[in-house]
């Protein structure tokens, strides 16, 4: 077997992507093909239903259900405002008489002979969906969203927490294989996307919610401390709902691991340009990586074997699994038959050539390719 596929690893100065915006519910698109938009562009929007709440008209009146409709002071489908009086009984002689009022601001949906009920219906919620990156509508699904194409620099993480956001790109820590230092981040970062080292502590994390900061991008970083952080483990549903103010996407692993020098170089390059950023990560099927884009005019694309997807002799690829976690290389032999390993699972396997030489054989679920020059 001469290739085969694997999973990959986006780091490019010159790549395209194509991202999906999709209303949750069935809406306006507000863009057309063509349009030039920015990330905080709204290209759709729909209305969610109001939440509904109820009040028991018969029992705060006093009376049996049967009796409520002939004495609403509003009728069905009217707007109300919310405290406003909405039924009144009778009374003794007309005097005593008990009122209702309006529990919500909304529509007065219905009222039920049987049960007493009154079910009103709040405003209708908003629900924008934005462009996310700068970039050309290339395609409208009519009613539910569109298609954003873009140019530019992906740089695609390991793992990430954090929805989407953007702003200025702005290297905090000038030596991908230092640390930063809550001293790093300043309150001039606010709303800036912020190029880390090697590892990102709790410290840092909260210093960075502190000042306000969009994004950090760093090497690696501990889940003791992005438990600290969140308050729970994560699981391994997908990530990027976490609304702890920060989002952060992780370019190489769990631990002190420099970042790649290259990953680092090309995200420092940019800036003072804008980014887009999101810490959404699945790592079961359906793999979605965090990712920074920061789109640019691009002539040229570059194709390299991520792109594709196939594994082959002198491809690029990083280890993912101890011992040699995090090590980069260059395949050097594909067997096309199985090997028996020490837990006695028959696998197929590769050999990587380490910068150093090393020879490391081990099972091509345990390597992802890369964007690397070794």
């Amino acid at each position: 077997m001469g290739h085969a596929y694997t999973p990959r690893l986006k780091v490019s100065a010159a790549a395209e992507y194509v991202r999906s915006r999709l209303l949750p519910i069935r809406g306006d698109v507000l863009v057309s093909v063509g349009d030039q938009v920015e990330p905080q562009t709204v290209v759709a929007r729909a209305l969610l239903p109001g939440h509904v709440v109820s009040l028991a008209l018969s029992r705060t009146l006093g009376v049996v259900p049967a009796d409520v409709p002939e004495l609403l002071l509003v009728k069905e489908g009217s707007t109300v405002t919310k405290e406003q009086p909405v039924a009144r009984s009778k009374g003794i002689f007309g005097l005593m008489k008990q009122t209702a009022f309006a529990p919500a601001a909304g529509v007065l949906e219905s009222v039920s002979k049987v049960s007493g009920q009154a079910l009103f219906r709040e405003a209708p919620v908003p629900v924008d969906v934005r462009a996310y990156v700068a970039g050309r509508i290339s395609r409208v699904t009519q009613g539910f969203g569109v298609e954003v194409t873009a140019r530019g620099t992906m740089v695609q993480g390991i793992f990430g927490i954090g929805p989407e956001v953007h702003g200025q790109v702005k290297v905090a820590c000038t030596d991908p294989t230092r640390p930063i230092q809550p001293d790093d981040i300043v309150a001039e970062h606010r709303g800036m996307v912020l190029i880390g080292g090697a590892l990102a502590d709790l410290a840092v994390l909260r210093r960075c919610i502190e000042v306000g900061a969009a994004a950090l991008i760093t090497g690696g970083i501990d889940a003791a401390d992005l438990k600290g952080l969140l308050g729970f483990d994560l699981g391994v549903a997908i990530t990027g709902q976490e609304t702890v103010g920060l989002t952060v996407v992780v370019t190489e692993g769990f631990g002190p691991l420099a970042m790649s020098p290259r990953t680092h170089r090309l995200l420092s390059t940019n800036e003072g340009r804008i980014a887009s950023v999101s810490g959404a990560t699945q790592i079961r099927a359906g793999v979605l990586r965090p990712e920074v884009l920061i789109p640019a005019d691009i002539g040229h694309i570059e194709v390299t074997a991520v792109d594709t997807g196939n594994l082959a002799l002198q491809s690029v690829v990083r280890i993912i699994r101890d011992p040699h976690f995090g090590a980069i290389g260059k395949v050097s032999a594909l067997p096309p038959e199985p090997a028996k390993l020490d837990t006695e699972a028959e696998v197929r396997i590769l050999t990587v050539t380490l910068p150093g030489g090393q020879l490391v054989t081990l099972p091509r679920a345990n390597v992802e390719l890369v964007d690397e020059r070794v």
